[in-house]
């Protein structure tokens, strides 16, 4: 089996001496030049594995280097040698299409990674991964429509390269699950996928959870913790709702993904890490920037490619296959036999906006299979809210079969209440079902009788309240 090869293209005679003993001492062999048009000479003559090649030459740019391989070598990926802290040149090679980026002084640990991955994923495209991951994709990522087709084309080309990836979106579209994918059909998926609501952690706990601490570094400090950086080291770090990160963070955030180091609390020195970021929000990050909520450095940096995921309403034809897949889903998780959608509850949907998109598609159909009667679902079984208020408060004391209804608690005595609607129903549910329940000796099958609906609708409405 013939060695992998690598191309270095750089007018520094000791940066090519370099990669040269260092690539050589992993098994590669190594041409290196020193201007654009040896480069397109060596490209002309042979197929490699790999290229490096700096930003400035004499003859010509880096990004001169990109395009060619680009357009007749599109399984070759690229990696740009930028001068230290030239965070516009990496960012513009990326955009380019360059597959990662390596900055001078070169760090020999962090080259060979990015060897080894770069070289996993011409490996991967010559094996026919590629074309399995993206089956993958199909089954994962349901619709057919030609906005999802070219989300999944374009996770396609994300996942070949190393570069920040903007995931736009909704809330509910599914931005961690576009996320997964890039990561699962790119060279990392043997590594960690380490997502983070950036919403969920408390301000003051940010710097350690992102980059650990020492021991005694601070009160409660018992020993060494590594953080989500460190632990997504090799792999990809997803940073969910990133527009919730505060500006001292996002300060912190930005030189680690710039220098590929972080520094634990307590520690003297910067940790190497080789990490891909993903980010997400459903808020306009270009909109905060604007309102200097948000760092411009920083989100130029983290949306180096953005990737809109369209809202369910863009795709309605999707409703249909999204539907039936969900529906299994659920069938397969209470060993209950799928259901089935009748022509009008189906319309219904295929008419509804879904403001909270598949997530909200998911809890209506869950919700329709525990109110259903057999397996078959009726537009009343979705409760779709389009109802008026006064109708919905008035459907549950119809539950019970139009029998008096003992009052909620005082605190939720009216729909006017601090809890709103929503826990006004609430109570109105919750003590009809403990009356029950109390009333057939906790026999859920009589008490679902007594309420007169299904013991399935019972049961999710036990598990919706918390009943126990």
């Amino acid at each position: 089996m013939s060695a992998q090869t690598v191309l270095v293209v750089d007018d520094e005679r000791d940066i090519r001496e370099l990669l040269t003993i260092t690539l050589g001492r992993m098994d590669l062999q190594v041409d290196a030049v020193g201007t654009v048009g040896e480069a397109r000479r060596a490209l002309g003559e042979r197929s490699y594995d790999l290229c490096f090649t700096d930003m400035r030459l004499p003859d010509g740019t880096g990004h001169e280097v990109i395009e060619l391989i680009s357009a007749e070598h599109p399984d070759t990926p690229v990696a740009m040698i930028t001068a230290y802290g030239n965070v516009d040149a990496a960012v513009s090679a990326l955009k380019a299409g360059a597959f990662d980026f390596v900055s001078k002084p070169v760090d020999i640990q962090m080259l060979r990674r990015l060897v080894r991955t770069a070289l996993t994923l011409a490996e991967e495209k010559r094996s026919g991964h590629a074309a399995s991951a993206r089956q993958d994709s199909n089954e994962r990522l349901i619709g057919d429509s030609s906005a999802m087709q070219q989300v999944r084309a374009t996770i396609g080309k994300l996942a070949r390269n190393q570069a920040p990836v903007y995931i736009a979106g909704e809330s509910g579209v599914g931005k961690e699950l576009v996320a997964r994918l890039i990561h699962e059909q790119g060279p990392r998926a043997s590594g960690p996928f380490v997502p983070v609501n950036c919403g969920a952690i408390p301000s003051e706990l940010m710097e350690s959870e992102f980059f650990g601490h020492r021991k005694g570094s601070f009160t409660g400090a018992a020993g060494d913790k590594e953080g989500l950086f460190q632990a997504a080291n090799g792999g990809t770090l997803f940073l969910d709702e990133v527009a919730e990160l505060p500006l001292h963070m996002q300060v912190k955030l930005l030189r680690a993904i710039q220098e590929k180091a972080v520094r634990p609390i307590g520690a003297r020195e910067e940790v190497p890490v080789d990490v891909r970021i993903l980010s997400a929000t459903h808020k306009n990050l270009a909109t905060l920037v604007e309102q200097g909520q948000f760092r411009q450095d920083l989100f130029y940096r983290i949306n180096v490619i953005e990737l809109r995921v369209p809202p369910l309403r863009e795709r309605r034809g999707d409703v249909t296959l999204l539907s039936n897949f969900v529906l299994r889903q659920l069938a397969a998780k209470s060993g209950d036999s799928p259901g089935q959608l009748l022509p009008a509850a189906l319309q219904a949907l295929e008419s509804y906006d879904f403001p909270g998109n598949v997530r909200e598609l998911e809890n209506i159909l869950e919700r329709a299979m525990a109110m259903c009667d057999g397996d078959l679902i009726d537009v009343s079984d979705l409760m779709l809210p389009q109802r008026t208020a006064r109708a919905a408060a008035e459907a549950i004391p119809a539950m019970a079969g139009g029998a008096p209804m003992a009052p909620p608690p005082a605190p939720a005595a009216s729909p006017t209440a601090d809890g709103g609607l929503d826990d006004y129903i609430s109570n109105l549910e919750r003590t009809a079902i403990i009356k029950a329940l109390e009333e057939s000796r906790y026999n859920k099958t009589a008490a679902a009788k007594k309420l007169g609906i299904t013991f399935r609708a019972l049961r999710y409405k036990l598990k919706k309240l918390g009943i126990d």
